[in-house]
């Protein structure tokens, strides 16, 4: 009896010791799936916020958020005869095919499931629109969710930092602004940010014999260095691929080292970028080696705008951190001026802030600059950004209000430059396709966009193929030494010259009729091709004309007696930095007399500005 109670005691007190050992196993595992439903939690919420960020965006920003990336996808897509325009620099293979074949991928896809669902033409273009918007969106939120981990990977897990770090991605305009825009550089940012949160930052550390792994490498705790490592140069490979100037980033964090560690990444980049480039070109060639050579050895770049060399600085900066400007720069002077330690935090924060100054000054050698150029170092800003900011707005009732204020100000740049600031260039494209459908499915809408080259997408929202419109041009001096740079004039410049002479020499005189606008077209397109989408050959007198404000007093003097008028007025911006681009967009066509009562409506604030202009006028 008694052994039986001493069994069965010796088991009770087993058990007990196995929940014991158990327990802390099981905190553990309830810890990691707490966690990771946090991280899944946010992730979802970033895919979701940036998608609506990108359906909600209305505004045009970039020629190259069309030309670079959705017309090329457009032509991968649907065909060389789709409409698509392809600009010089596809012509002398200076770009990666791997950024536009993403998207033609979503075009064929959405094309595809329009086709199954026997969707409208009106629904399918909307369709075909908004994909890639959505597609970028999401690479827009990964970008967030690393840069966030990032942050707890600088601070710690769960730490006030790194939610604010959180919080600055998603409160930055800047990045509601251009974050889900199918530019290259936002692809590159969030390739660098995912690749900078893989980077061995501890190999900065002093080393110690115990911390190599069987390869070699430095050790982070349990993680496979060896993988983590391809991880990041596979990334920053890719990231250099679609914008070689990348390449200084990890340039300045990379010694020669690192980089004979693991080759097989980078092989792989070259050899997937090779494929796409040889199956886009019909032959083999190195695009990144090309675009250095035609914007650095040939000069090119300036063709397209000259910048003073603190634009980075001076510019650059207050446009990316834009309310939250003096956190970025504190974080940087504080990162630097801290005594070098063989902290992890101050280590990663002491490279994020030497990258932040190192590139700008770099590029700042390049006469041609833009903001996007310095786009990638964004998220390591918000990184370095988030501990002043943590330490500044402490619980008192007056920086909560400053809080407060810069938050609204942030939602008011960020509401303007995404729905008020040039929103004309995107909405008479729509005006442009409603017109198209509204036809017989066999009616052809021709327009000429008199305007400076590029101020508006393309067949990415013109979609259908039925709309043929052509456009003034700017390619540069690709045929003249660099010094006859200066004196050159593209096709944009000519017209802006004198508009009178250049239509009259061009076009000649102006239809009077419908009938003797089609009899017109008919005879120019029987001498030879008309220039459409871009293409070589002859301009002729369209249906629509559409242009900015600007130009209207010269128009209606060369189109007096004509038979074009205005049918169309779309609200753009307040004020542009461009003379050529001020006030609305306008389009006028033939018969337009009739399509009067059809006439679009400024929207509710170009009413407003109207208004108070009438009124101050009356004053």
């Amino acid at each position: 009896m008694s052994r039986r109670t001493s069994q069965a005691s010796t088991m009770v007190g087993s058990d007990i010791w196995q929940s014991q050992e158990e327990k802390p196993h099981r905190t553990l595992l309830l810890k990691r799936a707490k966690e990771a439903a946090t991280s899944q939690d946010v992730f979802l919420f970033l895919v979701a916020f940036r998608i609506l960020n990108a359906l909600s965006i209305k505004t045009f920003f970039q020629p190259d958020e069309f030309f670079q990336s959705l017309e090329p996808a457009w032509q991968m897509a649907f065909g060389n005869h789709s409409g698509a325009w392809i600009t010089w620099e596809w012509d002398n293979q200076l770009r990666s095919a791997i950024h536009p074949t993403i998207f033609a991928l979503v075009y064929w896809l959405s094309s595809s499931l329009s086709n199954s669902l026997r969707l409208s033409p009106h629904i399918r273009a909307e369709l075909l629109v908004a994909a890639p918007k959505a597609t970028q969106a999401v690479f827009a939120a990964i970008g967030d969710y690393y840069t966030w981990k990032l942050g707890e990977r600088v601070y710690g897990g769960r730490s006030n930092e790194a939610w604010a770090t959180l919080a600055l991605t998603i409160c930055s305009p800047w990045q509601w602004f251009c974050s889900t825009r199918t530019l290259s550089n936002c692809l590159e940012t969030s390739l660098t940010i995912i690749a900078l949160y893989s980077w061995p930052w501890h190999w900065s550390i002093v080393k110690t014999d115990e911390e190599t792994d069987e390869y070699g490498l430095r050790k982070d705790g349990e993680v496979d260095e060896l993988a983590k490592l391809s991880r990041c140069l596979l990334l920053a490979a890719l990231a250099c691929v679609l914008r070689p100037t990348n390449i200084m980033i990890w340039a300045c964090l990379a010694s020669i080292i690192l980089w004979q560690t693991v080759a097989r990444a980078r092989s792989l980049v070259l050899a997937v970028s090779s494929l796409a480039d040889r199956l886009y070109y019909q032959q083999w060639t190195f695009p990144a080696f090309r675009f250095l050579y035609f914007n650095l050895a040939r000069s090119l770049a300036i063709h397209y705008g000259k910048n003073d060399w603190h634009y980075y600085f001076s510019q650059g900066y207050p446009l990316l951190l834009t309310t939250f400007l003096p956190f970025g720069l504190a974080g940087i002077v504080h990162a630097l001026s801290s005594s070098p330690s063989s902290a992890l935090k101050t280590t990663i924060r002491r490279q994020l802030a030497t990258v932040s100054i190192f590139v700008p000054c770099i590029l700042s050698l390049v006469s041609h600059k833009e903001v996007r150029f310095i786009y990638p170092l964004l998220p390591g800003l918000h990184v370095l950004a988030a501990s002043p900011m943590t330490g500044f707005f402490k619980p008192t009732i007056i920086r909560r209000i400053l809080l407060a204020t810069l938050l609204t100000a942030s939602v008011l740049l960020a509401f303007f430059a995404t729905n008020l600031h040039q929103t004309g260039p995107i909405n008479v494209l729509t005006y442009l396709r409603e017109e198209s459908v509204s036809r017989q499915s066999d009616s052809t809408v021709t327009a000429a966009f008199l305007m400076p080259c590029h101020s508006t997408p393309w067949r990415s929202h013109l979609i259908f193929p039925g709309i043929k419109a052509w456009a003034l041009t700017c390619d540069p001096p690709l045929h003249l030494p660099p010094s006859e740079h200066g004196s050159y004039l593209d096709e944009a410049d000519r017209f802006y010259t004198d508009p009178k002479k250049f239509l009259s020499r061009t076009l000649g005189k102006p239809p009077r009729t419908k009938s003797e606008f089609v009899a017109r077209m008919s005879a120019v397109e029987a001498i030879g091709t008309i220039a459409w989408d871009g293409n070589e050959g002859r301009k002729a007198w369209t249906e629509y004309l559409v242009f900015f404000e600007q130009l209207e007093p010269t128009m209606k003097g060369l189109l007096q007696g004509s038979g074009y008028s205005e049918c169309w007025r779309g609200w753009n911006t307040f004020a542009h930095d461009d003379w050529r681009r001020k006030g609305d967009v306008m389009v006028w066509c033939l018969d337009g007399k009739r399509r009067k009562k059809r006439r679009r409506l400024y929207t509710e604030w170009g009413s407003i500005v109207r208004r108070i202009q009438t009124l101050r006028g009356n004053q």
